[in-house]
């Protein structure tokens, strides 16, 4: 290993090529050692790990030197109705926020007490959206006719890209000279974003040939990939799901110490017209939490956490109780490719029945983004419990602080 290291050293050896010389774990044992000589740091803690490597230094990390824990928890069972999802399910949660899973444990309690929560996907499909140059206005007018009326030829190209994409449909856009092309994609059980791109990018080339714009990028950003969009609340992207449960006067009083009219005021004035005061594009109280914490359990793109904050929670006032549902427009989730074939987080995936592709496919996808989705209501519930009940401050300095 001193060999190497005088390589590494030296320059003769890149930090990024040591796989090719040994195994992958010794690499990453190399690499370690090298950056700890380097910043003077003793990173021992994170050079213990179970997880397989070998996949993981090839699909999912480049000049790997260990890895960081998260702690893992459950909240449930938490009962689903959902067109794909349908029994009780134990969430998995990476977080390190103390009082989350408790408080999500505690909405998964009342959504049981209650039946379960009604789930449904009204809409699916992965966007990428090039960005071409055209000579003048009026060419750009032309661009995106074209493109409106040869779906079926670019639906070709695209799909020659790929054996289990497709190319579902597209909008077109134009800023004066610019013409964005936002093509949607049904990816099946995969997330589906390298396969997007890939496929956007061939039915780029044909758009080019035929209309003579010029190609400048195969994301122009009306995507919107991992970045807060107003596009993304109303057009959708990934999964559209909603999540919603009836819940007694009875059972909001037992469950979260408040009644359902104080859960109603507080979700107006705090997710709606706080919300809308702060031109905040979330409607929510805290979506994110939960969907952070579940894609970090569950192998999936952390960024896309993003597109997850759009939701839409509402409170209805109903005879005899309230209807709580919560909206997500762009749920973007994979059960296949990216982080889900990791040892650990396809151990999760698999706690809730749905790792891998299914035998009809896309529905393992859609069976993770109604649990999802379900999960959201439930941290949504107790979070305006807590709130409406004035507890959020006793939570916190019972679960989430260390000291006293």
């Amino acid at each position: 290993m001193d060999e190497y290291l005088a390589k590494i050293r030296s320059g003769d050896l890149k930090l990024y090529a040591l796989e090719k010389s040994m195994p992958a774990d010794d690499a990453v044992s190399l690499r370690r050692r090298y950056i700890e000589e380097e910043t003077g740091t003793d990173l021992s803690a994170v050079g213990t790990y179970s997880i397989p490597i070998d996949r993981v230094v090839t699909r999912n990390i480049e000049n790997m030197i260990g890895c960081v824990q998260i702690p893992l928890g459950v909240a449930g069972p938490l009962a689903v109705k959902g067109e794909y999802a349908d029994g009780k399910y134990w969430l998995p949660l990476a977080t390190t926020e103390g009082a989350l899973v408790a408080s999500i444990n505690r909405g998964c309690g009342a959504i049981t007490k209650a039946g379960g929560a009604e789930v449904r996907i009204l809409r699916d499909g992965m966007t990428r959206a090039p960005v071409f140059a055209a000579r003048s206005v009026s060419h750009a007018a032309e661009v995106a006719r074209w493109a409106e009326d040869n779906l079926l030829l670019l639906k070709v190209a695209a799909e020659e890209t790929t054996n289990h994409g497709e190319l579902i449909g597209l909008t077109t856009y134009t800023a004066g000279t610019s013409v964005f092309i936002r093509f949607e994609f049904d990816t099946k059980d995969a997330m589906g974003m390298n396969m997007a791109t890939i496929a956007s990018e061939a039915a780029a080339h044909l758009i080019e040939e035929e209309t003579g714009a010029k190609l400048i990028a195969v994301s122009g950003n009306m995507c919107c990939d991992k970045k807060p969009s107003a596009i993304n609340i109303i057009e959708g992207r990934g999964k559209t799901v909603s999540a919603g449960v009836f819940l007694s006067d009875e059972l909001v009083a037992s469950v979260f110490k408040t009644n359902s009219a104080t859960l109603a005021e507080v979700n107006t004035r705090k997710n709606l017209t706080g919300s809308a005061r702060a031109a905040s594009l979330g409607f929510n109280a805290q979506a994110a939490n939960v969907i952070a914490a579940m894609f970090i359990a569950c192998g999936q793109d952390p960024a896309h956490v993003v597109e997850g904050s759009n939701t839409i929670t509402t409170v209805d006032m109903a005879e005899g109780g309230v209807y709580v549902s919560v909206t997500l427009p762009s749920l973007q989730v994979g059960t296949v490719g990216g982080g889900t074939s990791i040892a650990t987080q396809n151990a999760n995936l698999t706690m809730l029945g749905v790792a891998g592709g299914a035998e009809n496919p896309g529905d393992n996808a859609k069976a993770f983004a109604e649990i999802v989705a379900a999960g959201v209501l439930a941290g949504e519930l107790s979070l305006l419990g807590a709130l409406g009940a004035q507890h959020l401050g006793k939570a916190h300095r019972e679960l989430g602080r260390g000291e006293k």
